[in-house]
């Protein structure tokens, strides 16, 4: 540990951007043990948020109530929100600031599973409330007002929430709410602490690669796109056995779009519907149906896509334009693997006997209607002819029996 640390220690800033959801829980609970294992002067929370998950919400709110070192939560930059979930964590912290321009409430209760009966829904709402409530008077805020965010979806300006004792302080900038806080006196587990933020240097915690990756992983956009990707890998891999990657490709794109229905509420019913419309246009390239199943099968993936993430939580669900644009390429794909299927059909056999027919040949001993004997594509061939053909002159067959070719004289 060097001398300035001693001296003016750090402020750790988080950037918690996005829905709450794990990884973002992960992100926060983590720089906050890093800055508590480090001695740190504060926690820097810039919060923009429109929400997110019930469990992970508590288990940010619960890292803020039990820190051994002040947590400011800060809703940043201008337009940003600490909507739903966001009101809850921005409640939780030691100190709370808003940048002009912010907002923070509308926390009333949803479930992402689609409309909930009246008594569950008066449930979940007292639960939120007296849940919200026993936050801000922790803090020492306004509980009733923090409770009409629950109660009825009130949501506060920056100025509104100062004037209501729910925000401690305005800010337009981080280095401006530093500036603030320095010699401030916190609470912080019953005891009383002075910050001592001046010349404090500002180490920004970054996600970690891994809660990148599991953060882009939570998207549904992400979630249902890789799950398409795992269906065709595989049927091209159970169609083409040996081609490999398209089946490694597949595989793995379904373990990560099955990680994601852990993080992310999932309608099963809507994946149901997407892999039985894949089915239908399996079937169209076995069974002659004019359409009738590729359009089914178009009707079928269109509606488990927007059922597979249906609910009332907005960041929870697919976008309109990553739905069509599956549609439009899965229909695409099929009509070409139907047309080429179809062209098969079509083409003139070239193995087999069937591929003699349309052949040329000569005439190795006269041919007539019941004997004969000719060279057709290198081999010699019994065959018959209803006009007597003589040896030497040229023919072509017509069909094949068994055996024996049925020839027509073809002229020089």
């Amino acid at each position: 540990m060097n001398i300035s640390t001693i001296l003016f220690g750090f402020v750790y800033v988080l950037n918690a951007s996005g829905a709450i959801t794990p990884p973002m829980a992960e992100y926060i609970t983590r720089g906050i043990t890093q800055a508590e294992r480090n001695n740190a002067e504060l926690v820097l929370i810039k919060l923009d948020t429109p929400g997110g998950l019930d469990e992970s919400m508590r288990e940010i709110v619960k890292k803020e109530l039990d820190s051994k070192v002040p947590v400011c939560v800060y809703v940043h930059p201008k337009g940003a929100r600490a909507a739903s979930a966001g009101a809850f964590i921005f409640l939780a912290a030691h100190i709370t600031a808003m940048s002009p321009g912010t907002s923070v409430g509308a926390a009333h209760p949803v479930t992402v599973e689609g409309k909930m009966d009246s008594v569950m829904s008066e449930k979940m709402v007292n639960y939120a409330s007296s849940y919200i409530k026993s936050i801000a008077r922790t803090r020492g805020r306004n509980a009733e007002i923090a409770a009409l965010m629950v109660e009825h979806s009130l949501s506060l300006s920056a100025i509104e929430a100062k004037n209501k004792g729910l925000a401690d302080y305005l800010a337009p900038s981080v280095d401006s709410l530093i500036s603030l806080l320095d010699g401030k006196t916190v609470n912080l587990n019953g005891k009383e602490i002075t910050l001592n933020l001046k010349n404090s240097q500002i180490k920004e915690i970054s996600m970690s690669l891994r809660e990148k990756l599991l953060l882009i992983l939570t998207s549904p956009n992400i979630a249902y796109i890789l799950m398409m990707i795992g269906i065709y890998g595989l049927l091209f891999e159970l169609s083409h056995p040996g081609a490999i990657l398209p089946g490694v490709v597949g595989a793995i794109s379904l373990i990560l779009a099955f990680y994601s229905f852990q993080t992310i509420p999932v309608n099963y019913a809507g994946i149901i519907l997407i892999v039985l419309g894949i089915l239908f246009f399996i079937l169209d390239i076995k069974i002659p149906s004019h359409g009738l199943l590729s359009l089914s099968g178009i009707v079928s993936i269109g509606l488990g896509s927007f059922l597979m993430f249906k609910g009332n939580a907005p960041f929870f669900t697919v976008s309109v334009w990553s739905i069509l644009s599956v549609l439009v390429f899965t229909l695409i794909f099929f009509l070409w693997i139907i047309a080429k299927v179809l062209e098969s059909f079509m083409k003139k056999p070239v193995t087999g006997k069937e591929g003699l027919i349309g052949l040329t040949g000569i005439v190795k001993e006269d041919v007539d209607e019941n004997h004969g004997m000719v060279l057709v594509h290198g081999e010699l061939w019994q065959a018959r002819s209803k006009t007597p053909i003589k040896k030497g002159e040229k023919i072509k067959v017509i069909k094949v029996d068994g055996f024996t070719l049925t020839v027509k004289k073809v002229k020089n």
